[in-house]
């Protein structure tokens, strides 16, 4: 038999290449696989957020407050992405009664992955936090339905120095668990895409929790001095960060 001269780049990446063809179409494995990563990326889009799991995992690190957005079921929250930038009316009640003016505001939302949150959202939290000793915090937020914009609408109630929302990714074929990382400074009604900065891919097989902490925290801190946040911030972290290796284990 010939080697597979394909082989060795397969192992090395999660992209589909070399995958080779039976007539006109795929080999039967590389078509299974396929079907099998697009079903994966569409549960990971319909599942729902098991919050007493999600909410105990996180309060090991801080208090934790259930809020929703208007987005009131998962069929709604797909198809009207602007009611999962808004807070609920018992939500806002709910925020509008607690302290104001900390550091950071965290909100943990199941976004397009639910699998995402439920995997990687409470370590990269308490990772997070152990690299912020000094600073003060508000109750962590666990969103449902929620859009990044719905940390705007909570931190106009709560009015933080900075915003950080950890929310499920859009799932690709490859990695249907991904987690965003989406910070900004002083949010409100006229922030933008423009005004945040955002860590990616953070997942068992892409940037590993303790790597995606050092870049948050990194990123906050100098927020905080810089009073700014978004294209105007870049991530010119120092090498011990910015080079970390990527590491395959999960977070």
């Amino acid at each position: 038999m010939t080697a597979d001269p394909w082989a060795a780049l397969r192992a090395s990446t999660p992209a589909r290449i070399g995958l080779g063809h039976a007539g006109a179409g795929l080999p039967t494995h590389a078509h299974l696989a396929f079907q099998a990563a697009h079903a994966a990326a569409r549960d990971a889009v319909h599942a729902a957020l098991d919050l007493a799991a999600v909410e105990a995992a996180l309060a090991v690190s801080a208090p934790v407050l259930r809020v929703e957005s208007q987005a009131t079921d998962r069929t709604l929250y797909l198809q009207r992405p602007d009611l999962g930038r808004c807070l609920a009316p018992g939500s806002a009640a709910s925020l509008a009664t607690l302290p104001k003016g900390a550091d950071l505001m965290i909100l943990v939302g199941d976004g397009l992955s639910a699998l995402a949150v439920a995997r990687h959202a409470a370590p990269l939290v308490a990772a997070l936090i152990e690299r912020l000793p000094a600073w003060r915090l508000a109750p962590i937020l666990l969103a449902t339905g929620a859009r990044v914009a719905l940390g705007d609408a909570a931190a106009a109630l709560l009015e933080p120095t900075l915003a950080l929302v950890l929310i499920g990714e859009r799932p690709g074929l490859s990695s249907p668990d991904s987690l965003g990382a989406y910070l900004t400074f002083r949010p409100g009604a006229a922030t933008t895409d423009a005004d945040r900065n955002c860590v990616s891919n953070i997942h068992g097989a892409g940037l590993d929790c303790r790597v995606a902490a050092d870049r948050i925290a990194w990123l906050l801190t100098e927020a905080r001095s810089r009073r700014l946040t978004g294209v105007r911030l870049k991530l010119d972290a120092p090498p011990a960060i910015a080079a970390e290796p990527r590491k395959e284990l999960p977070c």
